[in-house]
């Protein structure tokens, strides 16, 4: 990797709840205050790591560390069994080895295993300490573009769980569904060259692990079906490519060259426009357009669109 990433990243959802929080009763995330939906960054890490687990689990150096059933302490172990198998005690893996090549070489060997730590970074000092390494690719909360409605929809179930239910009720129990009846999210995502390939600091993240990121980006919810999220789908990936490994154009700018728009009778407005008022409400993506604005790029920034 020796150049800068920055990528706008756009999904929807249809009568699905696309990050339920557990602290609302798993109702969708939202925001108090503009009534946007909210997707955290870690939803959509856990999407991206299992599409990775599923397309390339039969590849070395692409196997999951934050996965379910992991014991990480036992991950780390691996780590000192191949680089310092003489060390057995348990009091001695609760620190870094005191030679410091020796400690880079531990957090280096579970980089090169671990495609998620080559990616997102991780703190590995538990009572099995391999270091910790920050991640080069980073992702923000993704946001709605336009408010949107959490529904609670009652359900009912036929069979009981216990035998008192079945006694009491005749077997019928009622639950609740939450959903969103329709929302398109946007997301921004950075990946830094000097912290994918600095001789010290660096993860060894590479432009392979880069295109299989963008791959996992726009299929991660083909392998992510439930009753929950059973229409979601990425729906545009903007990636800026710059010519350098720092950079030639700060973020911000660049993110605003790219624009979603309101779309009524082949009529497009900005979202927000006073005469959008009577416009029926969004409900699918034709309801939408986003727009890349290439005029004026600063110089050596490369748009690619997946």
């Amino acid at each position: 990797m020796t150049r800068r990433h920055e990528f706008v990243l756009f999904f929807d959802v249809t009568n699905g709840n696309p990050n339920g929080d557990p602290d609302a009763g798993n109702l969708p995330r939202l925001d108090p205050e503009t009534n946007r939906g909210l997707v955290s960054d870690v939803a959509l890490k856990r999407k991206i790591r299992n599409y990775v687990a599923l397309a390339r689990s039969d590849r070395p150096g692409h196997e999951i560390y934050m996965r379910d059933g992991a014991t990480l302490n036992l991950e780390h172990k691996r780590a000192w069994a191949a680089i310092m198998p003489e060390v057995t005690k348990a009091e001695d893996f609760k620190k870094p080895p005191k030679e410091e090549a020796k400690a880079r070489e531990l957090t280096r060997w579970m980089c090169a295993n671990f495609w998620d730590i080559r990616a997102f970074g991780a703190v590995m000092t538990t009572q099995v300490n391999a270091g910790q390494v920050r991640g080069p690719v980073q992702l923000t909360f993704a946001t709605s573009v336009e408010p949107v409605l959490p529904l609670e929809i009652s359900i009912t179930r036929l069979a009981a769980t216990t035998e008192k239910d079945a006694e009491d009720k005749g077997g019928r129990t009622m639950g609740r569904k939450h959903i969103i009846p329709y929302g398109l999210y946007r997301a921004h995502g950075f990946v830094s060259a000097p912290l994918a390939s600095h001789p010290v600091k660096g993860t060894g993240f590479s432009e392979a692990d880069l295109e299989l990121l963008f791959e996992a980006m726009t299929s991660m919810f083909e392998h992510d079906r439930s009753a929950a999220r059973g229409e979601m789908a990425t729906r545009r990936l903007v990636v800026f490519r710059h010519a350098g490994a720092l950079g030639n154009a700060p973020a911000q700018d660049l993110f605003s060259k790219v624009q979603a728009w309101r779309v009524h009778k082949g009529e497009r407005r900005a979202i927000g426009d006073e005469q959008t008022d009577n416009w029926p409400v969004a409900r699918s993506f034709a309801d939408y357009a986003i727009t890349v604005d290439r005029d004026g790029l600063p110089e050596g920034i490369e748009v690619i669109e997946r």
